[in-house]
């Protein structure tokens, strides 16, 4: 099969789009595809990303990633979209390719700059199935990126659904996700073509391969007096959308109201971004150690390490880094919230607080904190769970989907040409 992938990301960027469709070319190269991925070029920002050319030309056998003119995405220093003047050049590019299908990776947030749902006017000409996958609830990052009163956001929320949510995924032959929780509200937004399946996954094989070491943490990352600390692994970008704000005020209260947690944890940062969260943890005290922007591949060792990964984002699609979490045996703490809901088995793989409850996560924090038993059980359930998410039954069930959609697309051409034989 030839596939066309357009994404509004790529590594080296480091986020949950860029992570599942690297993994899924992987998949698609081993299986014999030819693949052609269509992403935003980092060159303007290789002050942020100086290897961005590795991910750039033949990646893999059958894989080929052409970087298209960029422009910044809503002013994040280490962001970019496809630009709208490069929009003929991404056309020619699938021309020449010849796809059987068209896959587009969080097309609303393309068409903020391109102006339209990327790639479906090519497929229209090529008469080739064209879908989309929904990776990001944009909508409810309004409230974390607009600097306006919830009572003036509910209004620009209900434009943005209308004239870009709506027409940026009803477009497309279908829209894709991951979550149960995301695709019903898919559906309340008005996308009426959602269509939900275990699409993602995680690289078992690179958890299953790591050892676990007594002095990680000193050894790669330089962390010294970790000792009997139970280390805490916050995973992501340091962006508001990330819960950030709720952490900080949940934190505070737990050390006023324990002064002894300051020597009992250690907080592990891996992510980057523009939230100032040294300057907000240091004055609680904590050991807070940030480790920047991590690459991929470092991932399974740090959650392996971890006592507990912790998110508080009560806007995940569906959460990839909580699979991570169970592959790597460690459990999660997250808000019952968004694709959390079905990411994590509370209870079994990591424990759900109530969004927004302070008190609620502080006591599962503590009961996890303190219940080493309780954590190792989880682990081991984890592992279990995360068993049926392996990447390459995630990238055979859309390989299976598109077959489809290029089996119906072909049976819909040949009936309208029967249909004007008889006519």
């Amino acid at each position: 099969m030839r596939i066309a992938i357009v994404t509004s990301g790529f590594l080296p960027v480091v986020d949950g789009v860029t992570v599942a469709v690297y993994q899924r070319v992987r998949q698609l190269s081993a299986l014999g595809h030819t693949v052609l991925v269509l992403c935003p070029s980092y060159e303007a920002i290789a002050s942020v990303y100086p290897n961005w050319q590795d991910y750039v030309g033949d990646l893999l056998p059958g894989v080929r990633v052409v970087a298209l003119e960029s422009k910044p995405f809503m002013g994040i220093p280490f962001e970019r979209n496809i630009s709208n003047s490069a929009y003929p050049t991404l056309v020619q590019e699938i021309e020449a390719f010849h796809p059987d299908i068209i896959h587009v990776d969080e097309p609303d947030r393309m068409l903020l700059d391109l102006g339209n749902a990327p790639a479906v006017d090519v497929a229209q000409r090529l008469r080739i199935p064209c879908v989309s996958f929904y990776h990001t609830n944009f909508l409810e990052y309004m409230d974390d990126f607009l600097p306006l009163p919830r009572w003036a956001i509910a209004p620009l929320k209900w434009l943005a659904k209308v004239n870009i949510t709506q027409p940026a995924f009803n477009a497309y032959d279908a829209a894709l996700t991951a979550s149960p929780t995301t695709r019903d509200k898919m559906l309340r937004r008005g996308i009426t073509n959602a269509v939900c399946d275990a699409f993602l996954g995680v690289d078992l094989a690179a958890f299953q391969q790591i050892a676990v070491e007594p002095d990680f943490w000193q050894t790669h990352y330089g962390l010294q007096g970790l000792g009997d600390r139970t280390t805490l692994l916050f995973l992501g970008r340091l962006t508001p959308d990330k819960g950030w704000d709720f952490t900080v005020k949940a934190l505070r209260a737990w050390i006023k109201s324990n002064p002894a947690a300051r020597e009992a944890i250690a907080l592990i940062i891996a992510g980057d971004g523009p939230y100032r969260a040294r300057k907000q943890l240091k004055p609680l005290g904590l050991p807070a150690h940030f480790l920047g922007r991590v690459p991929p591949d470092q991932v399974p060792a740090l959650l392996t390490h971890a006592d507990l990964h912790i998110s508080t984002s009560v806007k995940e699609t569906l959460g990839l880094t909580a699979l991570e979490a169970a592959a790597a045996g460690t459990p999660i703490l997250a808000p019952r919230a968004g694709g959390f809901i079905d990411s994590v088995q509370d209870g079994k793989t990591g424990l759900l607080f109530e969004p927004g409850n302070t008190n609620d996560f502080l006591e599962k924090l503590e009961s996890l904190r303190t219940d080493g038993a309780l954590r190792e059980t989880l682990g081991q359930q984890g592992k279990s769970f995360a068993a049926d998410y392996d990447w390459k039954q995630g990238c055979d069930r859309l390989v299976q989907f598109w077959e489809r959609c290029i089996a119906n697309t072909i049976a819909a051409q040949q009936e309208s040409a029967d249909s004007a034989t008889q006519n």
